[in-house]
């Protein structure tokens, strides 16, 4: 089964929010910090497990590019300078779908480190 194609995507830059609608109906609003810091970049990421590098200080990152890739993804540029990694639509379904949980991790995460978002 493949993931739901995105039929609606809309930055609203003041909110610094992603609004994205799926055909299947789902629709999300990813606040641009919540797209950063779960970044499917390696330089996130790592190159494997244990490797991840906690984003700190992001709060005020908004978006300035959204370009689409093929028909599978959207590349993000972000205005800290970050640009790296694709969201494919199966990763920002899952980002959508999995906000609350995933959220509350990062701030578990930040917290532990005594870090701050910003």
């Amino acid at each position: 089964m493949s993931a739901p194609i995105p039929v609606e995507i809309n930055l609203h830059a003041v909110s610094k929010v992603l609004d994205i609608r799926f055909e299947d109906g789902a629709s999300f609003q990813l606040p641009c910090e919540y797209l950063r810091v779960y970044s499917p970049s390696a330089e996130v990421r790592g190159h494997g497990v244990g490797q991840e590098v906690l984003q700190v200080g992001k709060r005020q990152v908004g978006i300035n590019d959204l370009e689409q890739v093929g028909h599978y993804a959207l590349k993000i540029g972000f205005d800290d300078g970050h640009n790296s990694g694709l969201y494919s639509w199966e990763y920002l379904y899952e980002l959508g779908s999995h906000y609350q949980a995933y959220w509350q991790d990062y701030l578990n995460r930040l917290a532990a480190a005594g870090a701050s978002r910003g």
